[in-house]
């Protein structure tokens, strides 16, 4: 196995630029393909946020089953905005582990373990208290097959109006097509109830 331990710093930046939206609402839309969806969400995505779309002219390729855009916020995050799910690039940051063997995977666990309070920690100075904060195998752990934390290690969600925002750890699998694990978070589209 293989690890590298970054600084927060991307992440910090990110969650910060989260944080920043105010109403989720107005970033969710239905799924459009190819370039008319693509240049859809980007336009409502940005006038939501205030993020820069990648440009789009009649030179860009565009997948006629495309249906995500990346966008550049204030602070240089690169957010891969789907119709209904932000997904921040932040490769630089954090702990992860990678070639992962199945005599290692409870190195990766340990692993996961040792730095999840520190993601943690910084997702609660730019979110605020979680709505839920669990592990794998804890009691009323949401983790069955297709529920929101299956094949999750670590989970905390943030409800935020329109909006979950998920910070999660992965279960470690030797058999991962990826064989790879860290400390990720997304946002995800949400019913307004009030």
């Amino acid at each position: 196995m293989k690890t590298q331990d970054r600084s927060l710093d991307d992440d910090d930046r990110a969650m910060a630029d989260l944080a920043d939206v105010p109403d989720w609402t107005r970033v969710w839309g239905p799924e459009a393909l190819g370039r008319a969806g693509v240049v859809a969400l980007a336009q409502r995505v940005s006038a939501a946020t205030g993020w820069l779309p990648w440009p789009i002219d009649d030179s860009t390729e565009v997948d006629p089953a495309q249906s995500s855009w990346g966008l550049m916020t204030r602070r240089e995050t690169l957010m891969q905005v789907y119709p209904g799910a932000v997904l921040p690039e932040s490769p630089r940051s954090g702990w992860s582990a990678y070639q992962i063997s199945a005599a290692e995977v409870p190195l990766a666990e340990q692993g996961l373990d040792h730095y999840w309070p520190r993601h943690l920690e910084l997702a609660r100075r730019h979110w605020g208290p979680p709505a839920y904060v669990g592990m794998l195998g804890q009691p009323n752990y949401p983790g069955g097959p297709g529920q929101v934390a299956d094949g999750r290690r670590h989970l905390a969600v943030w409800l935020r109006r329109g909006a979950e925002f998920h910070l999660y750890a992965l279960q470690p699998e030797a058999t991962s097509p990826t064989r790879a694990v860290s400390i990720n978070y997304s946002v995800y589209a949400a019913e307004v109830t009030s």
